[in-house]
């Protein structure tokens, strides 16, 4: 990734002839690109970690409590026999207070001990029942918190299908022309070769691929709360062109800026969720050996992230 930024810089530098305006906008939509990749890469990895260390958390709890469990449960079979014994002697003590009151300061002393002992185990017992109590509760509120993190998560996943499927549908008239729909990671991925959206070295989108987007669009501005990341691939062939493009990762970034152009046209969608990246051939999924894998790695990836605030929220306050 870290290659990637860098090799943006360097076109971004490349364009430095044109007006301080047009490289500061530049500059600035490259620097929100960044922190958004990073906003976006840490929240996800945040998301899992999370997740296993609370699980980890409960389980120690569990372990803790069990054990607590078992000292109570000692506590209350030395303090029966304990009792068992004091009543014993305090019978003793009653058969022998008429014969003997050596017998009886002896056994006097021997209760007064036990006493002792019997209201220590006594002080104990309460103090491990108060201790077991808290664990309890301690573990079942973190049990709760798990639980409502899985729901939230759950319910992203949901929603994430439901859009999945609602855009499958919206775009049911380009399947078999290069255009492909998954849902991995929490994310929604919608691929569009550019055999259905430019014609071969140009960023200019074709009527049908306009279509396609325009109505991908449609399915978008339904859902306000999703983050909107095109990225331009192209496959591993030096661009050999002239002009305004100087090589794959211009041509990459101009035919994300393309689409987000389009999709911008719609004025339900709020400017602010797009992104556009260029990352050249340098994310292929196929391999470019073969002129159908280069076909598969030119391309136009749509991704779509859900709004993590609440999950955010649930975390930090773990």
């Amino acid at each position: 990734m870290k290659k990637q930024l860098v090799i943006i810089v360097l076109a971004l530098s490349i364009l430095s002839c044109v007006s301080p305006k047009v490289y500061k906008d530049l500059e600035a939509k490259y620097d929100n690109l960044k922190q958004e990749n990073k906003k976006l890469t840490e929240e996800n990895d945040a998301l899992l970690t999370a997740k296993i260390e609370n699980e980890n958390a409960m389980r120690e709890l569990q372990a803790d409590f069990d054990q607590t469990l078992q000292q109570r449960d000692k506590l209350e079979s030395d303090y029966n026999a304990t009792k068992t014994n004091y009543d014993n002697l305090k019978a003793s003590y009653d058969a022998l207070e008429e014969n003997s009151s050596a017998a009886i300061a002896e056994n006097s002393k021997k209760n007064r001990e036990l006493l002792a002992q019997l209201e220590a185990k006594e002080q104990a017992l309460a103090d491990e029942n108060m201790r077991l109590e808290n664990l309890k509760k301690e573990l079942e509120d973190r049990s709760n918190r798990v639980t409502e993190l899985e729901n939230m998560i759950a319910a992203k996943d949901a929603a994430m299908t439901q859009l999945k499927d609602a855009i499958s549908k919206a775009l049911t008239d380009f399947e078999g022309k290069g255009l492909t729909i998954e849902q991995r990671n929490g994310k929604v991925y919608v691929s569009m070769e550019n055999k259905l959206l430019f014609e071969s070295g140009s960023w200019a989108v074709g009527s049908e691929g306009r279509r396609a987007v325009q109505q991908l669009g449609t399915v978008l501005a339904d859902n306000p709360d999703i983050s909107v990341l095109i990225e331009g691939h192209t496959d591993n062939v030096p661009y050999t062109g002239t002009g305004q493009i100087t090589g794959n990762w211009d041509l990459s970034t101009k035919r994300a800026t393309a689409i987000v152009n389009i999709l911008n046209e719609n004025s339900r969608i709020n400017p602010e969720t797009l992104t556009a990246a260029g990352r050249g051939e340098f994310a292929p999924i196929a391999t470019n050996d073969t002129a159908e894998g280069k076909a598969k790695n030119r391309r136009i990836e749509v991704i779509l992230t859900p709004k993590l605030d609440e999950i955010t929220k649930l975390l930090n306050d773990m």
